[in-house]
This record gives structure tokens, C-alpha cells and sequence, in this order.
């Protein structure tokens, strides 16, 4: 099957280094996907975790190979670093192979709409003023990452038919009670309408949204930890968030945005 060709993919929160990667989801996405554009939007390699201790496996080598490939062969490969890989943000203005590293962008998609692309991380409060709490956070979750392969072969045994993710339910519970306590998405909404753009793209909360408020879009990219989604703008600048099912082997379009 040929691959679906798409004017833009945009990813965020892939965690290479780490053992909740879901490189070979990833692969099979990328394998199934050809765009002009592919924006990174951050913690696309989890330093954070790496420092700790690194699991990279072939898979993961998989996926950079294959985006410094799209790079090489005209694709527009843009990365904006995260908070786990900040130590990218030294390099801000730079390109190496090929790839494009900024702090943020505004894209203008296929229908003349002006979105900003960034990470997020800036607009949460925990990471930017307690940032060990947010440290605190990302052992646990990894310790959570580390007990969902039992628990993952608990269901196997039982015939448990889908896939659950311990780690992803405690993530989105968490994110979700810092979302309400800090507003997140309230202030990036309205950073975009004092801008006076049409919307945002963003990362950083592991939880995958494509919603119009009030005029402004507000689109995240979720992650390729749990959820596995991503973004993509059709040609006619149509958006649409995406969830690779990879045991079903097939793409789950959940909504879009004419």
C-alpha cells in the first residue's frame, strides 16, 4: 500500500532513550505517512531519563535514521525543543542535517490559517518554578512505564482483549489536576488570541486534543508513549489527529478540524 501523502505531520513527546518509547508504532506511522513538513515539537529525546539510565534499542536508531532520511530528500524537518531535551535549546538558529532548530514557529497552513508551534512546557507552572516536582514525577511515571510490561503480559495471559496502559492512566490523572490548578491550555488559548493568530500546536501534556474554543484552535500532539497520535494537515489544510492502533495495524482518525 502506497503511503498517504499529507502537506504536514506534526509529533511531539516521542521520549527516545527511554523504555516507554513506542518506536515501532512510530516506524509503522512514518512508513504509512509522506508530508512536505514534519515538525518535531519537543522531548523528542528524553534526556531527562537518559541521565539516569538509557534504553535505546534498534528501533529507536530506526526512527532517527528515518527522519534524518525524510530530511535528506527534501522533507522540511523542523525540531523545537521540550524540556527533556532542552540542552537543544543551546542550539536554537542552527541546522544539523538538515533539520531546523527553533524555539517556535508559526505555520501557516494550506487554507491560510496561522498557527504557533511550540512545545509547552514554557506555560506550565510546575516545570518552569518546581521543576522538582516535575522531576519527582518523571521517575514515578517511568517506574509506572517499567511495571505496565507485567502487567501488559497479566492481560495477555487473561485474554484480556486491547491495549491498557497503567502509565498513560496515571500520566493523564496528574496532568490532568495540573491542567485544572495552572490552567495550561486556558493560557495557551489566550497567548494565541493576544497574538492574534488562529491557533496553537503544542506537546508537553501527553494528552492528545484537536478543539476549537472560541475562534482559537487548540491542538496537542499527545505522545508515542501511551497514546501514540499525532497531527496531520491534509492538503487543503484540513487537520486531523490520528491514533496508530498498532495491533489493529490500521489508523484511527479520532476528529478533525476543516
Amino acid at each position: 500500500m502506497k503511503p498517504m501523502k499529507v502537506r504536514s505531520i506534526f509529533l511531539s513527546d516521542i521520549h527516545l532513550g527511554t523504555r516507554g518509547c513506542q518506536a515501532d508504532g512510530l516506524i509503522a506511522f512514518l512508513r504509512d505517512y509522506e508530508a512536505e513538513h514534519l515538525f518535531l515539537l519537543g522531548d523528542i529525546i528524553d534526556f531527562w531519563s537518559m541521565s539516569r539510565s538509557i534504553h535505546w534499542t534498534e528501533a529507536q536508531n530506526t526512527v532517527v535514521q528515518k527522519v534524518l532520511r525524510r530530511a535528506r530528500h527534501g522533507e522540511k524537518v523542523m525540531l523545537i525543543p521540550g524540556n527533556h531535551d532542552e540542552a537543544l535549546r543551546e542550539y536554537i538558529g542552527a541546522s544539523f542535517g538538515d533539520i531546523h532548530i527553533k524555539a517556535e514557529h508559526i505555520h501557516e497552513t494550506a487554507d491560510g490559517r496561522h498557527l504557533l508551534l511550540l512545545h509547552g512546557d514554557e506555560f506550565d507552572q510546575v516545570t518552569r518554578h518546581h521543576r522538582w516536582i516535575a522531576i519527582l514525577g518523571d521517575i514515578g511515571y517511568n517506574l509506572l512505564v517499567r511495571f505496565n510490561g507485567t502487567l501488559s503480559w497479566i492481560r495477555r495471559t487473561l485474554r484480556i482483549a486491547g491495549y491498557w496502559s497503567l502509565a498513560g492512566y496515571a500520566k493523564r490523572r496528574v496532568k490532568r489536576a495540573i491542567s485544572f490548578i495552572f490552567d495550561f491550555e486556558e493560557i495557551l488559548i489566550r497567548t494565541v488570541r493576544e497574538r492574534k493568530l488562529d491557533g496553537i500546536v503544542c506537546g508537553h501534556i501527553h494528552s492528545a486534543a484537536l478543539r476549537e474554543t472560541d475562534g482559537v484552535l487548540y491542538i496537542n500532539c499527545g505522545d508515542w508513549v501511551d497514546s501514540c497520535t499525532a497531527i496531520v494537515e491534509h492538503p487543503d489544510g484540513r487537520l486531523e489527529l490520528i491514533e496508530w492502533h498498532q495491533a489493529s495495524a490500521r489508523i484511527l482518525p479520532l476528529r478533525s478540524a476543516a
